[in-house]
């Protein structure tokens, strides 16, 4: 379902899903609530001081293990709430589905 005007496809979390986002560098974690996500990002509710959110580039994770995860960036910040951009491992970020094919075309150029 899309929603708040995005362009990709976003599920909305009917019941609490804990994750947690943790530094790259594993310095710092986070407790958070997943309010909503997609392919590209998702949307948090974090749980006490968001000041470490201003790295660069952060985890979330997606177990209690970590064995699943996303490399993530911030996106927006209010109040408790943040919203976060999945990166991909050539560094960039992850393109809405219907972009891809048009942002690889270009990348062969």
């Amino acid at each position: 379902m899309k929603f708040d005007g995005r362009k990709a496809v976003r599920v909305k979390m009917d019941h609490r899903q804990s994750v947690n986002l943790m530094g790259s560098d594993g310095t710092w974690r986070r407790s958070c609530v997943l309010l909503d996500v997609s392919q590209t990002g998702a949307k948090v509710e974090v749980e006490g001081t968001l000041d470490v959110l201003q790295a660069k580039e952060f985890f979330m994770l997606l177990s209690s293990t970590g064995l699943a995860y996303r490399r993530c960036e911030l996106v927006w910040i209010d109040g408790t709430t943040a919203g976060i951009h999945f990166i991909t491992a050539d560094g960039r970020k992850k393109p809405a589905s219907s972009a891809a094919p048009a942002q690889n075309a270009a990348q062969t150029k």
